[in-house]
């Protein structure tokens, strides 16, 4: 793929404005994946050999256009001084205003600046033209390293590459090299999952994955609304009544596409859902009106893997249980174990993408076992389908006609 890389601007000594995706996932205040803080250490290291001034610009969770004390950044400062070895990293109030240009002002060579959530400002989500150049005035050169924010055309994803130099981060530029070559040489049968809680959004990338995919293998809660679309009753289970519709729709374009998607046949539940709370596994028909589904159970497990050992590709996005709450991480870790397992034995290619994927991953040991993990939610998905990224757009050097397809 023909895009810019970090060789092709000049970020030595200038004020480097670095888009990064520091929306980790927490828990109690705590960090409990710090996968794509890691990940950037290539770029941030690159930055700091040439004597850059970097300041860090990145989201954190959905704030609404306000300031949330609870979405502020400034409690990744320490985990990105960990990551750095114990280097420095300071933090501004603010990501515009006198605030942020103060505090990049007093910025030097070789020192690293977080500035305050983006999404602070309602500008940012809207790509505000204004915002955006506001927030270039800050810097000599904008570098994107956020490929899992590119799905979305933010002030600070496509409208900094109005007024600065651009060009993609090394962890951009491996998200890219890597997706771009699997979808390229990508072996059938292509099998996808996805779980995870996200429906509204998953529902309508759901219905897209049923053209290109031979089997859609769906848990989590986004299982739910399909099962209550098939006039189930599904308890006081995460769902969206108002997606049926949408989920029937998804069910015909499957059977018209041949795509076999696989729905779990039974499911966890509980009346009060805590750590280790009491438990039992139930079919799909005949959930208590009580209780939650919080995992699939080992029948569905065990339709997961016939129709994994029939994939050549799998790409994954979202844990198929609540796996940050004990026990019922088990099936998502057996599923991490299954696909681990038979991409070790090179029977399949396997791509998982998302923060809660990747922590779920993680959590499980299977992380080394896949073949690729990309640090991306829903532009993994969006990529995968062959969608154009604004993001990426903005990288792709003229002329490219690959840009077209995925940028």
């Amino acid at each position: 793929m023909k895009f810019l890389r970090l060789e092709d601007v000049d970020v030595a000594q200038k004020t480097v404005l670095l888009r990064t995706d520091l929306n980790v996932p927490m828990q109690g205040g705590r960090i409990t994946d710090d996968t794509r803080i890691v990940r950037l250490l290539p770029t941030l290291n690159y930055l700091l050999k040439k004597k850059s001034r970097i300041v860090l610009l990145s989201h954190f969770d959905r704030p609404g256009g306000k300031f949330v004390p609870s979405m502020s950044l400034a409690p990744l400062v320490d985990a990105l001084s960990k990551a750095l070895g114990g280097k420095e990293v300071q933090f501004g109030v603010d990501c515009i205003g006198p605030a942020a240009r103060t505090a990049v002002d007093k910025l030097k060579a070789e020192e690293i600046l977080l500035l305050e959530n983006l999404r602070f400002h309602p500008e940012e989500e809207k790509g505000d033209a204004r915002f955006a150049k506001e927030l270039a005035s800050l810097g000599d050169v904008f570098i994107n390293d956020a490929f899992s924010c590119s799905h979305r055309a933010h002030a600070s994803i496509t409208g900094l590459t109005q007024y600065l130099p651009v060009a993609a981060g090394r962890l951009m530029q491996e998200e890219l090299e890597v997706l771009d070559s699997v979808m390229t040489n990508a072996k059938k049968p292509l099998g996808a999952i996805v779980g995870g809680s996200k429906i509204s959004t998953k529902l309508d990338l759901l219905e897209n994955l049923t053209k290109t995919m031979d089997v859609l293998i769906i848990g989590g809660a986004m299982a739910n609304t399909f099962l209550l679309a098939q006039g189930m009753d599904v308890g006081k289970s995460i769902c969206e009544p108002g997606m049926k519709a949408t989920a029937k729709r998804i069910l015909k374009s499957a059977e018209e596409q041949n795509c076999k998607i696989v729905l779990p046949t039974d499911l966890v539940v509980v009346e009060k859902f805590a750590e280790h709370s009491s438990c039992r596994v139930v079919s799909v028909d005949a959930i208590p009106a009580t209780h939650t589904a919080v995992d699939v159970g080992p029948y569905s497990l065990q339709l997961y893997r016939e129709a994994l050992e029939g994939c050549k590709t799998v790409v994954w996005n979202g844990p198929v249980g609540a796996f940050e709450t004990s026990p019922f991480d088990a099936s998502t870790v057996t599923l991490a174990r299954i696909v681990g397992k038979l991409t070790g034995e090179k029977k399949l290619r396997s791509i998982a993408g998302g923060g809660d994927t990747v922590a779920a991953l993680a959590h499980s040991g299977m992380s080394d076992s896949f073949t690729y993990l990309s640090t991306a939610g829903g532009a993994f998905l969006e990529w995968m389908e062959g969608k154009t990224l604004p993001g990426v757009a903005a990288l792709m050097v003229k002329g490219d006609p690959k840009a077209k397809r995925h940028g």
